[in-house]
């Protein structure tokens, strides 16, 4: 899942953005308020965790604009500002929840999981088809009695492929969702991982293959 987070703190930025993709998140950081809401409105993000401080416009503001442009991502608001009044105003103002700093990373990680629940009716924490299971807590692959932990950007992959079975991902939009639209990266991380990914799942005793239509882009079918 992809996470957009807006925080002018480049030292917490930094820590949080280790903590969210050591998890299994894909994250974009932006350091303004300004920025937050180009980004928003540019990808496609399953959550957004914005500071309340930053400059250019605040975290209210910006989440203030993208509610009124129809932004429906739910949102974490961070924010040193823990009166009544201002957690009455950021929920007002369309968040979802609420979080005071200094926060423990095991809250943080726990209202993520929480804030990206309520996105759907519900997202539950092991998603299978045929006979794989894909761990969301672990970042576990299995099959039968065979499991793999998977590094974060083949567990983003594996993950935007279960969700959606037998649906071609096109490269582009592999690219944006488990990359980021920003990214450096080439291309050929998406064919590498994908190269991973079969050989896991052969290795495994899978009947679960990742098709590849040409010039279209990939699918997860079973024999």
């Amino acid at each position: 899942m992809r996470i957009l987070f807006a925080e002018d703190d480049r030292d917490l930025s930094r820590a949080v953005k280790a903590l969210l993709e050591h998890s299994g998140y894909s994250v974009d950081v932006v350091d303004n308020g300004l920025d937050a809401v180009d980004y928003a409105e540019s990808g496609a993000y399953d959550g957004l965790i914005l500071d309340w401080m930053m400059p250019g416009l605040s975290g209210v503001q910006v989440l203030e604009k993208l509610r009124g442009r129809g932004n429906a991502a739910p949102c974490l608001m961070l924010t040193a500002r823990d009166a009544v009044e201002d957690r009455v105003t950021g929920l007002d103002a369309g968040a979802d929840d609420y979080l005071a700093k200094p926060f423990a990373t095991s809250e943080l990680l726990a209202r993520v999981r929480a804030m990206l629940r309520r996105k759907t009716d519900y997202a539950p924490d092991v998603l299978r088809f045929a006979d794989i299971e894909l761990d969301r807590a672990g970042m576990v692959l299995r099959c039968g009695s065979q499991e793999e932990r998977l590094n974060n950007k083949a567990f983003q992959l594996m993950e935007l492929l279960v969700e959606r079975p037998k649906v071609v991902h096109s490269i582009d939009q592999i690219m944006e969702k488990v990359w980021g639209w920003d990214s450096e990266s080439e291309v050929n991380v998406v064919w590498v991982n994908i190269s991973q990914l079969r050989k896991k799942l052969k290795q495994m005793g899978s009947r679960v293959d990742i098709k590849a239509t040409r010039g279209v882009g990939y699918s997860l079918e079973a024999q």
